[in-house]
């Protein structure tokens, strides 16, 4: 198991606005301990940012090509980076 600190952006594309994404990302992303934030972009999709230990990023974002039951993500991206210890917890943008 790789036990590196990661931080990573990831991007979903699809119906993500308006079906409660933003609270699964936040319910999930917080029950894995990962600390950054989740937002609504103005194109229509879902910007995830998220920090902490590498699995548990790629576990997140196994949920995030899911996402909730009203949502479908045609697309869903992760570019990793250097953690940098940026948050204290994990929250939603508006």
């Amino acid at each position: 198991m790789d036990t590196t600190k990661k931080r990573a952006e990831i991007t979903a594309e699809g119906l993500v606005q308006g079906v409660g994404f933003r609270y699964f990302v936040l319910k999930r992303a917080s029950e894995l301990g990962l600390t950054g934030y989740t937002e609504n972009l103005f194109n229509g999709n879902v910007l995830t940012v998220a920090e902490g230990e590498k699995y548990l990023i790629e576990e997140l974002f196994i949920m995030i090509k899911t996402g909730p039951s009203y949502a479908h993500v045609s697309k869903a991206s992760i570019s990793w980076s250097e953690f940098k210890n940026e948050f204290e917890n994990f929250g939603i943008k508006y």
